[in-house]
């Protein structure tokens, strides 16, 4: 249903991007990713890596690497997938936000909520320079 292909809204070394191999339909289930959850107090140490990047809210007192494809989806705030978390089965599950066609990127919103315009949390520390 879905494959890892270089993706054009990245320029940099890692341009990957997760893409349709069929059309999938509005509401269809994509992928089930596993996690790995951590306390968030140990997140100070996953900062120091680019891994950081890839780590989701999970929870209030958790953080957790997406794995899978879950770490492959690009950022758009017009989205054509979304993802729910599930806890029972410690899973972040992506279905299709709307009909997606195939070889077309699939796209979330990095902040959660399908229409959530909010900056990025890597947007905003660009955008707010420290002054040393």
């Amino acid at each position: 249903m879905i494959e890892i292909k270089t993706s054009t809204l990245s320029d940099g070394e890692l341009n990957r991007g997760v893409f349709a191999k069929r059309n999938i339909k509005k509401g269809e289930l994509i992928h089930e990713a596993p996690v790995l959850p951590y306390p968030n107090e140990q997140h100070e140490h996953v900062e120091k890596t680019l891994l950081a990047d890839y780590a989701f809210e999970y929870g209030i007192n958790h953080t957790a690497l997406v794995l899978g494809y879950g770490m492959l989806f690009n950022h758009s705030y017009q989205p054509n997938a979304m993802y729910d978390i599930n806890f029972d089965n410690h899973t972040f599950d992506f279905f299709a936000y709307k009909d997606i066609k195939a070889g077309e990127e699939v796209l979330i919103n990095y902040n959660g909520e399908v229409e959530n315009d909010d900056p990025l949390w890597f947007n905003e520390e660009n955008e707010n320079p420290t002054n040393d």
